[in-house]
């Protein structure tokens, strides 16, 4: 058993115990055993699958987990941001969502890839009934803040080329006050959200034959990536 696979199914089997030994009917209980259940499964066959989705909140390491993924199992990577932004900071998602559902479909049309990117209503509707492993950086409110701001800085500060065309405005992601403009605002006001709605989205039928990973620090994501035996 890898390191990542043991303290996590440890973690869950304590608090599913607990749960059943105080006669715990909750949703929390019932999610607790279920993870208990698909962590034993993982561990099990010592598989992810050949279609992976790495998701989490901003700056949480999306793309660099996916990469690595896909560079050790030798599998193409789709990254979703480099599909939806278009020059001047244009997102397909918000001005021609059809095609970039399209543009998806065509980029996960194989047996084998590993996705990089949240945009959960277009995941969910392209690709996830099809997924077999959906990767969830978890991480900090905190850490993906620190991680924001000197992220955006460096990329300020040397003229980084976005895909493609487009550049990146260290003080505009600041701007908490402009919504959905500032990368500030959706980590801070999207952070629980997105926790209740992966968390929600286990228990459903429809995504029962998803294996969820939760992975809560960073390094708990260095021991993950480094448990992933090399193609």
């Amino acid at each position: 058993m890898s390191a990542i696979a043991f303290t996590t199914v440890i973690r869950f089997r304590a608090l599913a115990l607990y749960a059943l030994q105080h006669g715990i009917q909750s949703p929390e209980a019932t999610q607790w055993i279920s993870q208990v259940c698909r962590y034993r499964k993982m561990d099990a066959d010592h598989q992810l699958g050949q279609r992976i989705h790495v998701f989490g909140n901003s700056c949480s390491g999306k793309s660099t987990l996916a990469a690595l993924l896909a560079e050790r199992m030798n599998y193409p990577l789709v990254e979703l941001d480099a599909i939806n932004w278009q020059p001047n900071w244009v997102g397909l998602n918000a001005t021609d969502p059809t095609e970039f559902e399209r543009r998806i479909a065509h980029a996960t049309s194989g047996d084998r890839w590993v996705v990089a990117g949240s945009y959960s209503r277009f995941s969910q509707n392209v690709f996830w009934p099809k997924l077999e492993t959906l990767v969830w950086l978890d991480l900090p409110m905190p850490k993906l803040v620190a991680r924001m701001l000197r992220r955006s800085w460096r990329r300020w500060r040397t003229g980084e080329l976005l895909w493609g065309t487009n550049r990146e405005d260290f003080w505009a992601q600041l701007k908490f006050w402009h919504g959905e403009e500032s990368l500030l605002w959706w980590i801070v006001t999207q952070h629980e959200r997105k926790r209740r709605q992966t968390l929600a989205w286990q228990q459903e039928e429809r995504w029962q034959h998803i294996r969820f990973v939760q992975l809560t620090s960073t390094r708990a994501v260095d021991r993950f990536a480094e448990s992933v035996p090399a193609a």
